[in-house]
């Protein structure tokens, strides 16, 4: 199947680089060979650094969603009382999952396109002493919201001494997350988002508290079991068959972000998002978030316009321009589309979106005046 280049704007998967490619291409080895126990070693390290943190770290081949699973299942046992702070679809997927396994899961819902507020949940936890874990997505990519984790990690951490399980799936290695530095127990992320490779691999990190609770946690695991992965990484391996092809490609990206150097990543996100809703305002079309305070530097969220059919115009982006953009979830299917910019993105990548709009737009019946 030959597929041409693509300017892929959804927010994940997101393009990968050439050389990434070229190093996912690398022989195969023994995953408990001496070979691997080198590859997964590097990889763990620089991991740590992108995650600011000392903590348990650990490589799941499985997708963002396996990586957020394990935090509940190591964490949780059926009948924990968990808060779970959630304004778009992912924060409620991160739910559903606790619910899944048999969490008392209560819901602080916030309105999607708004922020989750600190000060809810402090009022939250005041209200129920018994809530032992609280669930909040750093990012939302439905909505195009970062969270103002810093404040909620000071609330649920600095006050309250309760678990604190992030979804940073959208947000780690583009955003700034030190995890230490913000108290964070759990934190899940995934590979086709900042780390500009495929889909397939998860990194969790686990802080001591973490280990205390999975010590007495009883939810069912095997696949997922951290106290498994933390057995076999002391001696360099994982606990079942690792996505080696993708291991190469990952120490090769944490190559380029580390010598890139993390704070200039993050400008470079933050420079591209600015860019991205300042582009999107100049044509005509009105953000879903337009307050600067939590406005996402990875996803851009934009309200189709009154008579507009958004599929026709993600149609007509994909088969005439070769733009890829992401549509609505959930309740904000057919009211909003998206645009990606994390990971392998530049200026020029997102201009030529706007100007793909630019052309497209009228075509669809959308004329600012």
């Amino acid at each position: 199947m030959n597929i041409p280049r693509q300017n892929l704007r959804t927010p994940g998967p997101t393009p990968v680089p050439d050389d990434i490619v070229d190093a996912m291409g690398t022989p195969m080895i023994d995953h408990r060979g001496p070979e691997f126990f080198e590859l997964i070693t590097q990889a763990t390290a620089g991991l740590k650094q992108v995650f600011a943190t000392q903590n348990d770290l650990f490589i799941l081949t499985s997708s963002g969603t396996g990586g957020l699973e394990s935090l509940i299942v190591n964490s949780l046992s059926p009948g924990d009382r968990v808060l779970s702070a959630t304004a778009g679809s992912f924060g409620d997927r991160f739910r559903e999952m606790a619910t899944a396994y048999g969490a008392d899961v209560q819901r602080l819902d916030f309105e999607w396109g708004d922020a989750v507020d600190p000060e809810a949940v402090r009022t939250a936890l005041h209200d129920d002493p018994g809530i032992k874990a609280v669930l909040v997505t750093h990012n939302e990519t439905s909505t195009g919201v970062t969270h103002p984790l810093p404040e909620i990690s000071q609330v649920v951490k600095g006050e309250f001494d309760k678990l604190l399980l992030v979804d940073a799936v959208s947000s780690l290695g583009c955003l700034p997350l030190p995890v230490d530095g913000w108290n964070c127990d759990l934190v899940a992320t995934a590979s086709q988002k900042g780390f500009m490779i495929p889909p397939g691999l998860a990194f969790v990190s686990v802080s001591p508290a973490a280990w205390e609770a999975e010590a007495e946690a009883t939810m069912p695991r095997f696949y997922f079991d951290l106290r498994a992965a933390r057995d076999y990484l002391e001696r360099g391996q994982t606990p079942f068959t690792p996505n080696v092809a993708l291991l190469y490609g990952l120490q090769s990206a944490l190559d380029k972000l580390l010598e890139e150097g993390m704070e200039s990543v993050y400008e470079r996100h933050a420079d591209i998002g600015r860019f991205t809703r300042e582009g999107v305002k100049a044509l005509g079309l009105e953000l879903l978030v337009d307050d600067e305070s939590y406005a996402s530097n990875t996803v851009t969220a934009i309200k189709v316009p009154e008579g507009v059919d958004n599929s026709r115009l993600r149609s007509l982006a994909h088969n005439e321009e070769n733009v890829v953009l992401a549509g609505g979830q959930g309740k904000l299917s057919n009211s909003i589309f998206r645009i990606g910019h994390l990971g392998y993105v530049s200026r020029e990548d997102i201009q030529e979106v706007l100007d793909a709009l630019a052309r497209i737009l009228p075509r669809v019946g959308f004329n600012p005046g």
